[in-house]
């Protein structure tokens, strides 16, 4: 249910923001993606009934860069 829901958001709307991999991926698979956060639908396990652990990922730079240059096309777009 989890992943359904990652993967509905990431396809909906959160696309551009969040993605959905079920690759076997590395860190070094992330560099200069643009998104916020990849979500690992491997990597992640249950600890219990009522705890799970996801795993996401993602480039540190050129993913917070893309938010900022958005928030500033965003603001430009408000000021006409």
């Amino acid at each position: 249910q989890i992943k359904a829901a990652i993967k509905k958001a990431a396809e909906g709307p959160l696309k551009g923001v969040l993605a959905y991999t079920e690759d076997e991926v590395v860190s070094t698979d992330f560099i200069g993606d643009t998104h916020s956060s990849i979500f690992d639908a491997k990597a992640g396990i249950a600890l219990s009934d009522t705890f799970v652990k996801l795993v996401s990922w993602y480039d540190n730079e050129v993913g917070y860069s893309t938010r900022v240059v958005e928030l500033i096309d965003f603001m430009a777009s408000k000021d006409n």
